[in-house]
C-alpha cells in the first residue's frame, strides 16, 4: 500500500459518525470493548466492525489483558489529525456565519 492509498483509508475511516465517536471516547486512554459497548449504542459485531477499520487505518491498536480486549489510539498523531479538522470546521462555520450577517 503506498502513502496515498493509506491517507485515503485513514480520511474514509474516521468518515463515520460512530468511529469519530470511538477516536474520541478513546482520547484519556486505553478503553475495555465492554466499556465502547457500554458507550456506544451498537451491537457487539457492528462495534467489532467499526474497530477493525479503525485498526486497519492504523488508527487504534488492541491489546488483550487477560479476557478482555482493549483500544487505544494509535499514537497522539491521531488526535492532531481530529483537532486539525475540528479547527477548519469550526473556521468554516464562523465564515459562513459572518457572510450571513452582511
Amino acid at each position: 500500500m503506498n502513502s496515498d492509498e493509506l491517507m485515503v483509508k485513514i480520511f474514509k475511516a474516521l468518515g463515520h459518525p460512530i468511529r469519530y465517536k470511538i477516536i474520541k471516547f478513546l482520547y484519556n486512554g486505553p478503553k475495555c470493548v465492554c466499556r465502547l459497548n457500554e458507550d456506544i449504542e451498537f451491537s457487539q459485531a457492528n462495534l467489532s466492525q467499526h474497530l477493525r477499520i479503525l485498526k486497519d487505518a492504523n488508527l487504534v491498536k488492541s491489546e488483550k489483558v487477560g479476557l478482555e480486549m482493549y483500544y487505544r489510539l494509535y499514537n497522539e498523531d491521531v488526535k492532531n489529525i481530529v483537532a486539525e479538522v475540528e479547527k477548519y470546521v469550526l473556521g468554516y462555520i464562523n465564515n459562513i456565519k459572518e457572510l450571513s450577517v452582511k
